[in-house]
């Protein structure tokens, strides 16, 4: 495990999260440095980001500092169990295996340490809330989620009757983790390690999911866009309210766009104009 400790204005704190969790951090503590100071101490896997990289996707950043600093010798799997609290997002549980409710219906099982997408970030909410807004009013199809992370998305997906559900991602820790995670809540997904759509049938899917950070999002619009089928839909997520503008300007030739919001972040579905 390295640690890195990144020092940046209070203003550029959401947007640096963002970019830190994108690079694979496996956990963030934040502290305040005077009065518009952040300190942000981003834990990574040995082999992962080093200064150089998390200085390249922080960006030109004012007052910008970032230094290796020892890694207390902790079980970080252990303690981010420790820390994780079950949650409810619409008719959904998240809940560990150690900590399942009496009814187990409707409980999504996460283990915590495995990748991103526990259901603990607002993005993650953001897209189950999205995803059972569209399976309330119609019959899912089959669901792709792009960086799918720990499959939680697409094991909900399954869940809510998408056929097929399909996890593509290409870091192969989180494959694992989708693996894992549709063992534990018998979910029949069909997972593949790719660099987003490209491994994947153009036209195929009603709903692509995606929650990644906006920069991506705009750069793989097109790549994006190509998988639905002729009447699917777009459920992004992963973006700061203050990106909203330039992802709705990027979107505009794709369809009809909804937003939703979860204090600064946001997500939306973007519908092909008439469908």
């Amino acid at each position: 495990m390295n640690a890195f400790r990144i020092t940046l204005p209070s203003a550029d704190e959401d947007v640096a999260t963002a970019a830190l969790w994108e690079l694979g951090t496996a956990g963030l503590e934040v502290s305040d440095h005077g009065e518009d100071t952040r300190v942000l101490t981003a834990y990574f896997p040995d082999g992962g980001a080093d200064a150089a990289a998390l200085r390249a996707a922080l960006g030109p950043v004012p007052g910008l500092e970032v230094e290796p600093v020892p890694v207390p010798d902790l079980d970080w799997v252990t303690l981010q169990r420790r820390d994780f609290r079950p949650l409810t997002v619409g008719r959904f549980r998240i809940a560990p295996s150690w900590d399942l409710p009496p009814e187990a219906e409707d409980v999504l099982i996460v283990d915590p340490g495995r990748a991103f997408g526990t259901g603990a970030h607002e993005t993650t909410r953001l897209c189950l809330t999205l995803l059972q807004s569209i399976a309330a009013r119609r019959p899912l199809g089959g669901v792709l989620d792009v960086g799918a992370g720990t499959g939680l998305l697409a094991v909900a997906a399954a869940r809510l009757g998408a056929r097929p559900a399909v996890a593509v991602d290409v870091d192969p820790d989180a494959i694992e983790s989708a693996r894992v995670h549709a063992a534990l809540n018998r979910a029949a997904l069909a997972i593949v390690r790719g660099d987003g759509g490209r491994p994947l049938q153009r036209g195929r899917f009603d709903i692509v999911m995606a929650n990644l950070t906006a920069a991506l999002l705009i750069e793989r619009r097109g790549e994006l866009a190509s998988l639905r089928a002729p009447e699917g839909m777009l459920l992004m997520s992963g973006m700061l309210v203050e990106d909203l503008p330039e992802v709705r300007d990027a979107y505009q030739p794709y369809g009809a766009w909804d937003a939703c919001l979860d204090g600064g972040w946001a997500a939306a579905v973007v519908e092909r104009r008439g469908a």
